[in-house]
């Protein structure tokens, strides 16, 4: 069973991808962060650091795009294709507010015509060997809506569905809906990956053991608070003091570099630590020190003393 990274936006960036990559193995692809193609046919700067090439040498990376014109998908993905990438992935699943109000993301699943034709015109078009992947929930309001989505995904040659057992409105509150996913697992006739809730390697283990026959199982949350999750699932050993340390850096030393702002590099690692700390036993009066750091010499100073004093744990705390 092969073992993917869940695209988070502001948090698994080109900078997290290659630190991980470097430090912590067992992950086969990285999801990256969607872009949202438009009718300009250009990739903005912000885009290409994410996408370019050199973002992403030698990691095994997934572009995913969130749209629904069809020709600003096959514009988008056949750039892709150019500089290399072999998959595509589409953004059906994302619960946001505003993408759902412009029919993007998870908004698609509203209008099965409109989807239907969106999916004919993408796989009428010649974009030889690239492979298009679906990322989608079970439907808007309800899980009765997935057989209808389904007969439209079997349709068309999907190299593989990406689940997230729930619906729209459930947006990533309401606990996944396991018991769904299982009654509609011997009607998918594609590749299929479980995605959702999986936080520890007994979530992973279990999730291998029931759902048989998948593909693959994307892990998000779980893998950014124990980096180590995907090399544990698969037998090896839990995260070092050592080498947490050293990708911590290597990760906070490019925020610095790229961002070019002590400010704009502590924000960014700000939100690594809101699941990072889980690593790590008590020192909850340091955690909010790094809450409120404002520069690199009060961020700094709480890290070294998390590092020099807390006891690393070798699983997740998913109690805090």
């Amino acid at each position: 069973m092969e073992l993917y990274f869940a695209p988070m936006e502001g948090v698994t960036g080109p900078q997290f991808r290659r630190a991980h990559h470097i430090y912590f193995s067992g992950v086969d692809k990285y999801y990256l962060p969607f872009i949202s193609p438009t009718q300009d046919h250009v990739f903005t700067p912000r885009e290409l650091r994410n996408v370019g090439p050199q973002a992403n040498e030698g990691i095994p990376a997934v572009p995913q795009l969130l749209t629904k014109n069809a020709g600003d998908f096959l514009w988008a993905a056949g750039e892709l294709q150019k500089m290399g990438y072999e998959e595509v992935n589409l953004n059906l699943g994302c619960p946001s507010g505003t993408v759902v109000a412009k029919g993007k993301g998870a908004g698609m699943l509203a209008d099965l015509e409109a989807l239907d034709r969106f999916f004919q015109e993408v796989f009428a078009a010649d974009l030889g060997k690239l492979k298009i992947s679906v990322k989608t929930r079970l439907g808007l309001e309800s899980p009765q809506e997935f057989p209808a989505l389904l007969e439209i995904f079997a349709r068309y040659p999907i190299s593989m569905l990406i689940l997230h057992p729930r619906v729209r409105t459930d947006y990533y509150k309401v606990p996944v809906r396991r018991t769904e996913f299982l009654k509609v697992l011997p009607d998918i006739h594609c590749p299929l990956c479980y995605n959702g809730g999986l936080t520890t390697v007994e979530d992973c283990v279990r999730a291998e053991m029931e759902f048989s026959g998948i593909q693959g199982i994307m892990m998000g949350q779980g893998l950014i608070a124990d980096p180590a999750l995907a090399r544990k699932v698969r037998g090896g050993a839990p995260a070092g003091l050592e080498e947490l340390r050293s990708f911590h850096d290597m990760l906070y030393q490019g925020y610095l570099r790229d961002f070019g702002s002590q400010k704009n590099a502590v924000f960014h690692m700000k939100e690594l630590w809101s699941y990072f700390f889980r690593l790590f036993d008590g020192g909850e009066k340091l955690f909010k020190q790094i809450k409120k750091a404002q520069d690199s010499r009060s961020y700094e100073g709480a890290v070294d003393r998390i590092f020099r004093e807390l006891p690393l744990r070798q699983d997740g705390d998913w109690s805090k």
